[in-house]
């Protein structure tokens, strides 16, 4: 996985919240959410939202693309959606010393105290399927268990054979990528960093489902999400630098992933492009009890492509059963059937 992979993996995602279709819209219930901010012991100030009043809590970092969809997940349960450091409405921090993945870890540790939670299920997406299962690692007597979502590989440039990565690049226009990256050598992304921020999101995206015809699954960005200020590439860059390098010197050990025995399941599409469908697999493989969940044909969203698949499989393992179609991998690569 290369620097710029790992750098998209974590940027243009985020803007997909808003559904396009009518059937979409309509199958999200509008709830009243609770707001606020969790403060953590360096003083960073998190955004949260919290959906649903039951028994079961789940946290979910990276709200600002993952509450739309993961909302309905919220009879029976109290979902706690926060924004990390440096992310969405949660405080800048432009200190790379503090903007690790260590940080984020220890600021999942924040808002379970901060809720008074014994125990949780965080779900955890893209690079956050590697900080949950960090948390997990460290906390085990605090996780019931885990849902990881298209998360990177255990190590982060791990190569997979063919049929288990996908290249990122070939779903963009090369038009307007060759775009992009001559507005940023002209110092556009400074000079009008919201406006870059929205045509970075019209190139990128395409990438983030398994058939470009499912673009609009993805909707349009948010009214007011590119006015988040961390969100803007300008910005977002010195973030990105300071989590990719602590997200580089990650070794899990064989005795690190035995700590992981609480269930876990892995959703993967195999058409992603940010994080390697391999990835999954291997989660999936190497701990002690963890499936996989395969999306065929989805890509790095494919709680977005496909809610009706995924929704309904998370919901099911929160109840305590795994879904029908979770797989218990024993090889890396997939049988032919």
């Amino acid at each position: 996985m290369t620097k710029l992979l790992l750098f998209l993996l974590l940027i243009p995602s985020l803007y997909a919240q808003q559904p396009s279709n009518t059937e979409s819209r309509a199958s999200t219930p509008q709830v009243q959410m609770q707001e606020g901010f969790v403060t953590t012991s360096d003083g960073v100030h998190l955004f949260y939202q919290v959906v649903g009043n039951g028994p079961e809590t789940v946290v979910i970092p990276g709200r600002q693309f993952l509450i739309h969809t993961l909302q309905r997940l919220a009879p029976g349960r109290r979902l706690i959606f926060y924004d990390t450091r440096s992310r969405g409405k949660s405080d800048a921090i432009h200190d790379a010393k503090r903007e690790t993945i260590m940080d984020d870890v220890r600021d999942m540790e924040a808002v379970r105290l901060h809720f008074g939670a014994k125990q949780i299920t965080p779900v955890g997406y893209s690079y956050m399927g590697l900080l949950v299962m960090l948390y997990a690692r460290d906390h085990p007597e605090h996780v019931e268990r885990v849902v990881q979502l298209g998360p990177v590989p255990i190590k982060w440039d791990t190569k997979y054979p063919p049929g288990l990565s996908e290249d990122y690049n070939a779903a963009l226009d090369p038009a307007g990528a060759k775009k992009l990256d001559d507005l940023q050598k002209k110092g556009f992304d400074r000079s009008h960093p919201k406006e870059y921020c929205e045509l970075d999101w019209n190139v990128n995206r395409f990438a983030l489902v398994g058939d470009p015809a499912h673009v609009d699954r993805l909707g349009v960005p948010p009214t007011g999400l590119c006015d988040f200020e961390n969100e803007w590439p300008v910005n977002f860059n010195p973030h990105i630098d300071a989590s990719f390098a602590s997200i580089q010197a990650i070794v899990l050990s064989k005795t690190d992933l035995a700590k992981i025995s609480m269930p876990v399941l892995t959703i993967h599409g195999t058409k992603d492009r940010n994080a390697p469908y391999g990835g999954g697999r291997e989660w999936a493989m190497t701990l002690p009890n963890a499936r996989l969940l395969t999306v065929h044909g989805g890509a790095h969203q494919s709680f977005d492509e496909y809610p009706e698949i995924v929704i309904p499989a998370i919901d099911q393992f929160l109840k305590g059963s795994w879904p029908a179609n979770a797989e218990k991998v024993t090889a890396l690569v997939p049988t032919s059937k």
